[in-house]
């Protein structure tokens, strides 16, 4: 639950952006940075919890035998891109998804023509479209993708984007921002069995605190020296500490199989209100533990939001709602009910 100024509760359905993913507050994370923050939080050298979380992210993501940890997902992907691009000695870059606000990945008129020209976009689960991307002229340095989309991936996609990169040079690497600690706590990779070249991840890695990595195999994470990627504060070992105790609570209480039950509640209820309320909702996309409703315009997502905001839920009205192990089935069902009044309302009103 959070609370506005004037006392008012919500259930929120955000969580952080999905940056949450045991619930706000949980006490094993708080004890572990209240005791972390009397330490002193930063110092002038890395600590040692720092080998001790890389070692424990090296042996939760699939091929993973080096990190560099920095405070941001759009941060820890561009540093990935540098890497890719130090190893290959590439420019050129192919996105899936959506990775940050950095120039490298924007199509913004303020970021440079010359930058915005490095890069390619492919649909998700398009086969056809990864094997094009590739040619003609050099081979990019990268595919950069999110495994989760609209949906779960095609296993064939990954299988061609495993294929055609191996082929080509080029580094697989997957922007596991969302989907590490959801889908699996390894994420995508875990769950569907292809490894990347170079995994990201954030977000609900520290419950919400500031921590990002890239992960890889010593061979590739070794481009790293090659280049300059530095973050003053990447090494503050209060999200480091928090980072530890979600580990360990994940693999001690299955967290990742709690959020898919719950959220299997939550996505099937969306599927359901999808369908009966064809005049507003156009569709429900996503997996259990990250989805949302894809309204038929803006105005009437927007209408939703604020429906369900005087109903006490905070609700996103696109990519992507997500829940938290503090979310229970019975709630997931109370929330399902406003969301049915929500709906029915602005119906009413079109």
């Amino acid at each position: 639950m959070l609370w506005d100024a004037s006392g008012q509760a919500y259930v929120d359905m955000v969580m952080a952006l999905g940056a949450v993913g045991l619930g706000y507050a949980h006490p094993e994370v708080t004890a572990a940075v209240e005791h972390a923050a009397r330490g002193g939080v930063v110092a002038s050298l890395s600590p040692v919890l720092e080998e001790e979380v890389a070692d424990l992210l090296c042996s939760i993501l699939p091929g993973a035998e080096q990190v560099v940890f920095l405070k941001s997902g759009a941060e820890a992907v561009a540093a990935a891109v540098r890497i890719a691009r130090a190893a290959t000695g590439r420019e050129r870059v192919v996105t899936c998804g959506y990775h940050g606000w950095h120039d490298w990945c924007q199509s913004d008129p303020a970021v440079p023509a010359a930058i915005r020209g490095l890069r390619s976009t492919i649909p998700f689960n398009d086969v056809a479209a990864v094997t094009h991307a590739a040619e003609p002229g050099p081979p990019p340095a990268a595919f950069v993708v999110e495994p989760v989309v609209d949906g779960a991936p095609d296993p064939a996609w990954l299988a061609a984007l495993r294929d055609v990169t191996a082929r080509h040079g080029s580094l697989l690497v997957f922007d596991e921002i969302k989907t590490a600690f959801r889908v699996a706590l390894g994420g995508a990779a875990e769950r569907w069995g292809v490894v990347p070249d170079l995994a990201v991840v954030g977000k609900a890695l520290a419950n919400g605190f500031p921590l990002a990595a890239v992960a890889g195999p010593r061979d590739v994470m070794e481009a790293a020296t090659r280049s300059w990627i530095s973050s003053t504060l990447a090494t503050e070992w209060v999200s480091l500490a928090a980072a530890r105790a979600v580990i360990d609570t994940y693999r001690r209480d299955d967290v990742c199989g709690t959020l898919e039950s719950i959220g299997r509640v939550w996505l099937d209820g969306l599927h359901e209100l999808a369908a009966r309320y064809r005049d507003v909702v156009a569709a429900a996309r996503g997996v259990p533990t990250m989805c949302y409703l894809e309204f038929v315009t803006e105005r009437a997502g927007a209408a939703v939001a604020r429906a369900m905001a005087h109903r006490g839920v905070l609700f996103k009205r696109n990519a992507y709602n997500f829940v938290s192990a503090a979310h229970t089935a019975q709630l997931v069902g109370d929330v399902l009910g406003r969301l049915d009044g929500s709906l029915a309302e602005v119906e009413a009103a079109c």
